[in-house]
């Protein structure tokens, strides 16, 4: 959740975030008309709280009829405590429920806009020139005898796939490359649940505008996790850190793509299940904008190491998620698209996920106060993608990038016969 305090502070820096989500601003009026009614709530109920205590001390002294009426004046003092604690409640919840809903403050240096409106940071590496014509990731999977899309949808459905043989050995070479860049960085691996309970979902900011994306178990209350960010996030909830703490998590994702009828259903672009090492940081909130450019360099150093042409995006306001304030995505050059496409992105999502699930750290003068969270992926199955078409032969053969040799075993993917 956004800071309240911040809002009565300032609540045209709330308005401005709103405009450039294409969100209602009107919110920022109601939420500070309801923030003042429920602190009159707690100021009368205290009030009356009060004057009940030394209302009591005077009937202990009290003698015959003198007590009597003053007894009954005590029970018109306690149906007006009531009265005044349900009022306090009853404008706690109300707020509570409108604030849950607004989404984090935009970064003053996000760019406005949707999806389209991105600004392009800067671009690493040229598209190579093929002498030959190029194809996609799920012919050269196919042939390579590592990805099985028939199969995936007949035991699965739509959009799910088997990685085998090579295709198994390339995801799990990304995942550990990854693993070991992390933990060489400090970062402590995590193998994460990727069942949660509503309330850390919720606290995320993942049932918001996102929910249709997740897959529930309503039987068991339970969420399939989209990323590790989620379990991560919960993890420290209700805790008062003793210092920044960073996690890498491996764990497989679901996503259920509601709303992309018809975009990417050829190969492993945009599917319902992969696997995916996520770097997750919990910092001081001043400390949040320098870890955001560490996350992305973490994010290079990985796309360098795959030796693919990329460049980096400034996600636009109106193309953020709930709970990120900035965010960068990496995206790759994939030939046979003639098209850059996401593998990494990286937020920061200030104070606003921390808040919703209690975590905080102690300040200078030894007080509580809330922590940000940032997140940021290292290694995805959609890798695959970007590495198969990028290193691709003319015999359908595929060079594997140097700093991946080491964990695949081989120099080169051969087709099968």
């Amino acid at each position: 959740m956004i800071d309240l305090k911040a809002l009565r502070e300032n609540p045209e820096a709330v308005r401005a975030s709103q405009r450039a989500r294409g969100e209602d601003e009107g919110v920022v009026d109601t939420l500070l008309s309801l923030d003042e009614r429920r602190r009159s709530a707690i100021a009368r109920a205290d009030a009356l709280r009060g004057e009940q205590k030394a209302f009591g001390k005077q009937v202990g002294r009290a003698r015959g009829e003198e007590r009597d009426a003053l007894l009954a004046k005590g029970k018109e003092l306690a149906a007006e405590v009531k009265a005044a604690e349900a009022e306090q409640h009853a404008t706690n919840a109300e707020l509570d429920a409108l604030h849950r809903l607004v989404p984090n403050v935009v970064h003053p240096d996000a760019p406005e806009g949707g999806e389209d409106d991105y600004v392009v940071v800067k671009h690493v590496g040229e598209p190579r020139a093929f002498d030959f014509e190029v194809q996609d990731h799920l012919d050269l999977g196919t042939r390579l005898g590592a990805i099985d899309m028939e199969r995936g949808a007949k035991v699965s459905g739509s959009r799910f796939y088997f990685l085998t043989g090579v295709g198994a050995q390339l995801e799990l070479a990304l995942l550990n490359m990854a693993v070991a860049q992390a933990t060489a960085a400090g970062f402590q691996l995590m193998i994460t649940p990727t069942l949660v309970r509503p309330e850390i979902m919720a606290g995320t900011g993942f049932l918001g505008a996102h929910a249709s994306e997740i897959y529930r178990l309503e039987a068991d209350d339970l969420y399939l996790v989209g990323t590790s960010e989620v379990p991560l996030a919960g993890y420290h909830s209700d805790e008062i850190l003793d210092g920044p703490r960073r996690y890498a998590g491996w764990s497989s994702c679901y996503r259920r793509e509601a709303g992309s009828y018809g975009k990417d259903t050829r190969g492993i672009i945009r599917v319902h299940q992969f696997n995916k090492v996520e770097m997750f940081s919990y910092v001081r909130p001043e400390e949040a904008e320098a870890e955001h450019a560490r996350l992305l360099a973490y994010e290079e150093e990985m796309l360098a190491k795959i030796e693919v042409p990329y460049r980096v995006i400034d996600t636009a306001a109106g193309d953020l998620g709930t709970s990120a304030a900035r965010k960068f995505d990496c995206e790759a050059w994939i030939p046979s698209q003639q098209a850059y496409r996401e593998l990494t992105s990286t937020s920061n999502c200030t104070t606003f996920q921390a808040r919703r699930l209690n975590v905080r750290y102690r300040d200078d003068q030894g007080r509580p106060a809330i922590a940000a969270t940032l997140n940021g992926t290292l290694a995805t199955t959609r890798w695959i993608v970007a590495i198969l078409e990028n290193h691709q032969q003319a015999d359908g053969s595929v060079v594997v990038p140097a700093a991946l040799r080491p964990f695949v075993g081989s120099d080169v993917l051969r087709p099968k016969a």
